[in-house]
Order: structure tokens, then sequence, then C-alpha cells
């Protein structure tokens, strides 16, 4: 057996990261494993917390972005046979890293997804369908397939399957995957990194694969929710189907997000105002995502 990375990217993650990583050796059972914690300048104390435990090797990187801290982790193990990657405000179900990996090494499986929980044991609604047009309205609440990128159906979380994508919060990934596609693209910053990597696998033969008998617990909210990072979500979600349909199916999306977060709006969302701007405003998107050139984001 060979060892297995753990990578967890934290960012003023003090207040949760404990819990995660004091729960890693029941989630991991006989697994070997070397854990990663990349720091992305954390002004909470996270840095310092991690560096006293002695059972991680710490990272202290600048906040580049999710994907980028993804990379510099995964840098760090380079004999590493898979990659479980795992953000700082979950908790793992003991004995839940088995049946990813057990996952993996089935022919045609890159990635594996586990179930996700809230804190009082309820289904996170945690597998995507791939962007198209027609789902790109958000409405997930219909449980059409044409129309719901949220896979809503509880009985798709009962038993093994393939998805399109799955949220990135919890993803363990095969080494053979991670040499096919290359590294996670840190042009997205923050949201989206997980549906491209998703995709990009697929499209190099190696699917994702949701395994129902791991479980991790996501607390909501953990990581923070601000107007900036929901303009960065509802922007990379466009950026992201721009890449892949260029021209004026880029175009229709664009708008379709607009009037999607209108809509919002008009259901008492008040982040999205923000998010309207920035799609209407290339000026006001974050400067992190490096797209405030043009109009339909890239």
């Amino acid at each position: 057996m060979g060892r297995l990375a753990v990578i967890v990217v934290a960012y003023n993650s003090a207040g949760c990261i404990d819990d995660l990583l004091d729960g890693l050796p029941a989630a991991l059972e006989d697994v070997p494993a070397v854990t990663v914690v990349v720091d992305n300048g954390s002004s909470d104390g996270t840095l310092e917390r991690v560096r006293s435990r002695g059972d991680v090797l710490v990272v202290a990187n600048t906040n580049t972005g999710y994907a980028a801290g993804i990379n510099r982790g995964a840098a760090e193990v380079p004999d590493a046979t898979a990659y479980l990657i795992l953000n700082p405000d979950l908790t793992l179900r003991p004995g839940c890293v088995p049946p990813l990996l057990e996952a993996l090494d089935a022919e045609g499986v890159g990635i594996a997804a586990p179930r996700v929980e809230d804190e009082n044991g309820r289904l996170v609604l945690s597998l995507r369908r791939e962007p198209t047009l027609g789902r790109a309205l958000g409405l997930s609440w219909t449980g059409v397939p044409v129309l719901s990128e949220y896979v809503t159906d509880p009985t798709a979380y009962r038993s093994p399957h393939e998805a399109d994508w799955a949220l990135g919060a919890a993803l363990a990934v095969s080494r053979a995957c991670a040499d096919a596609i290359g590294p996670w693209d840190e042009s997205f910053f923050l949201y989206s990194e997980e549906t491209d990597y998703c995709l990009r696998a697929a499209e190099a033969g190696y699917a994702t694969r949701f395994v129902p008998q791991s479980t991790v617990v996501h607390a909501a909210g953990g990581s923070g929710r601000t107007d900036a990072t929901h303009v960065m979500q509802i922007v990379n979600r466009v950026r992201l189907y721009a890449r892949r349909h260029p021209g004026w199916r880029a175009a229709a999306y664009w708008g379709l997000n607009v009037v999607s977060e209108v809509t919002w709006i008009l259901r008492g969302h008040p982040q999205s105002r923000a998010s309207v701007l920035a799609l209407l405003i290339p000026r006001r998107r974050p400067a992190q995502l490096a797209c405030g050139d043009r109009l339909i984001p890239v």
C-alpha cells in the first residue's frame, strides 16, 4: 500500500481545524498517510496552532487561492499514491477514508467523493451536474435534471455511482488521475476549481465516483461567506463555462446568470446585488480573479 497525502488548505481556520486533524487517525484506520496543512496567510493564529501539533507537515503560504494551496501541498509529498483534499471545517467519520481509496482502485475512476452531512446529520446536496445553458437560471428547486445543476433526489445519495462533479470540500484523487490532468487551475482562486478539475478528469477518462459508505460532516459557514466570496462564486461559474463554450454560448450563459442573480435579489438575497454589479461592470470583480478586462469573464 502506498502513502496517502492528506492536503488541508486553511485560511483563518483556528476555530475548527483541530477537530478535523484530531479525527484523522480514526478516519484513516490503517492507511499510511502524511498530512500537509497549507496555511494561506491566516491572521487568526491558525499557522501557530497547526505548527504546535507536531503531527502534520505545515506549509506557510501567501493567500494565492484554494487551488494554489492544493498544488503547494501536493508538491510536498512527491511519492504520494493518492491525495485526499479536505476543507478545514470538516470532521470525518471513523473509517471513512478506506472506502474512498477502494473506489479509486476501480477501473476508470480517478476521483472519489464521500457523502456529506451537516452538523445535525442532514444530507448536504454535494453532487452536481455539468453546467449547461438550461441549468444557468438556478432552477434547482424544480428537481428536473435538465434545469438543475444540483442533484436533489435523496435516492441518488444512497448508493455508489458516477457523478459529473462533486463538492470540493472532500475529494480523493488517484495519482494516475492527478498525473494525467495536471495541477488544479489556480486562476479561479476560489470556487469552480473542483468543477474544472472533475470535468477535465472526465475528459481524460477518469470518472468521479460517489461513495456513500464514506461520510464527512461539513460545518455550515465554517469558512465564512461575504459579498466578495459570493461574487467569486458567480463570476467563476461564468468563466468556467465561457472557457469551455466560447462565442454566443458564453454570452448566453453570462446573461442567464445575470437574470438568475436578479431573481435572487428579489427573493431577499442581498449578496446577489454585488454579483450582478460584478457581472455587468468588469472593474467590480475581485482583483484576484484577474478578469476585469472584458464583459464576458474568462
